[in-house]
C-alpha cells in the first residue's frame, strides 16, 4: 500500500528482547516499507516501553510478550497508560492464549503469534494505525470458546422464574411490561432485575442479553 501524498509515516518502536528478530524487523520496515513506516527505536527492556514510546512520539509499538522479567504484557500497561495514543501489536512465540488475553485486556490494539513472517506483519500494522483491531485467528477461536457460556453454577442457582425473567429482559422488554408478565409490580420487577444481573455478574441489561445470546439458552426458554 502506497501512503497518500503528503502523509508522514508512522512511527514504531520494537520492544523485544531478541536482538535478531527485532533487528531484522526494523530492517525489513525500513528498506521496503520506508514510506509508511519510520523506526522510532527499539528496546530489549520492559522499563524502557514507555519512555522510548514518549522520546519518539511514537504511533505504533510492536511488543514481545515473553520479556522476562516482567513480562510484555506489563510493557503494555505502563505505554498505554503514559502514551495512550500509541497502537500496541502485541507478539508471542509462546502458544499461551492466556498471555495473549491478558495483552489484549492490557491495551494491546492487536495480537499475532510470532511464527508469521516478518513481512507478514505490514498489513496488520498497517490495519492498526487505521484504528482497526487485529486478533490472530487461534486466539479469536479461544476467545469465543471460552465465552461461550456462563459459569454451570450460575445456571443451576437461577429458579425457574428468575429464567423466565432473563429470557424477558434479553428480548428488550421494558419493565412495566415485564412486571406485568412476572404479575408482580413495578417496582418488584426493577427489585428482580437487579437482583438478577447481580447473580449473572453483568452490570446492565444488554451484557445480561448479551450472555444469553452466548450461551445459547434461549433456544431452550419461554416467555410464556
Amino acid at each position: 500500500m502506497t501512503p497518500k501524498p503528503g502523509r508522514q509515516p508512522q512511527v514504531v518502536v520494537i520492544i523485544d528482547d531478541h536482538e535478531l528478530f527485532a533487528e531484522g524487523l526494523e530492517l525489513l520496515l525500513t528498506r521496503d516499507w520506508g514510506e509508511q513506516f519510520v523506526i522510532g527505536g527499539r528496546t530489549t527492556f520492559v522499563e524502557e516501553a514507555a519512555e522510548l514510546a514518549i522520546s519518539c512520539d511514537a504511533d505504533l509499538a510492536i511488543v514481545d510478550l515473553s520479556m522476562p522479567p516482567l513480562g510484555g504484557v506489563a510493557a503494555i500497561r505502563h505505554l498505554k497508560a503514559r502514551h495512550p495514543r500509541t497502537r500496541i501489536l502485541a507478539l508471542s512465540g509462546t502458544g499461551d492464549m492466556e498471555l495473549a488475553e491478558d495483552a489484549l485486556r492490557a491495551g494491546a490494539d492487536g495480537f499475532l503469534s510470532k511464527t508469521v513472517r516478518p513481512e507478514a506483519l505490514v498489513g496488520p500494522l498497517t490495519t492498526i494505525a487505521a484504528g482497526l483491531r487485529v486478533v490472530d485467528p487461534v486466539l479469536l477461536d479461544a476467545l469465543l470458546s471460552g465465552t461461550r457460556k456462563p459459569p454451570g453454577d450460575v445456571l443451576t442457582s437461577l429458579t425457574p422464574a428468575e429464567l423466565k425473567l432473563w429470557s424477558l429482559l434479553s428480548t428488550g422488554m421494558e419493565t412495566v411490561d415485564i412486571a406485568t408478565r412476572m404479575v408482580v409490580s413495578e417496582r418488584t420487577a426493577k427489585r428482580m432485575v437487579a437482583s438478577l444481573l447481580n447473580k449473572l455478574g453483568v452490570s446492565n441489561r444488554i451484557a445480561a442479553a448479551a450472555l444469553a445470546g452466548r450461551s445459547g439458552i434461549l433456544d431452550d426458554l419461554t416467555e410464556g
